[in-house]
C-alpha cells in the first residue's frame, strides 16, 4: 500500500468511525428523511441537546454533515445524501446474518 492509498483508507476509516455510534446513525438516518432542527432531533433521539450537539459536531468534523443556522435554530444537513446507500448495505448485511442464523438453528 502506498502513501496515497494509506491516506485514503485512513480518511475512510475516520468517516466510518464517526458513524459508529447508535445515536449518530439515528441522526444520519433522521436528517436524511427530512429537515429537522437540533432541538427536535434531540427530543426524538431521547437525549439532551448538548449530547446531540456533540454527536453532530463529531459528524461535522468527519465531513459527514454541515450545519445551517436560522435565527436561534440549527439544522444539521447531510453533505452526501448517498450516505443512505451505505446504511442500506449495512441493513443488507444484517438481514443476511439473520438468515444465516435461522439456517444454522433450523
Amino acid at each position: 500500500m502506498d502513501k496515497n492509498e494509506k491516506l485514503k483508507y485512513e480518511m475512510q476509516a475516520a468517516v466510518i468511525k464517526a458513524l459508529a455510534h447508535p445515536t449518530r446513525l439515528f441522526i444520519v438516518e433522521r436528517i436524511n428523511r427530512e429537515e429537522i432542527c437540533m432541538c427536535r432531533l434531540a427530543a426524538e433521539a431521547g437525549s439532551d441537546i448538548t449530547t446531540v450537539s456533540k454527536h453532530v459536531a463529531l459528524l461535522k468534523q468527519a465531513g459527514v454533515v454541515r450545519v445551517e443556522k436560522r435565527g436561534t435554530q440549527i439544522f444539521p444537513k447531510l453533505k452526501c445524501v448517498r450516505l443512505n446507500r451505505l446504511l442500506e448495505t449495512v441493513d443488507d448485511v444484517l438481514r443476511a446474518n439473520a438468515r444465516d442464523m435461522q439456517r444454522a438453528t433450523a
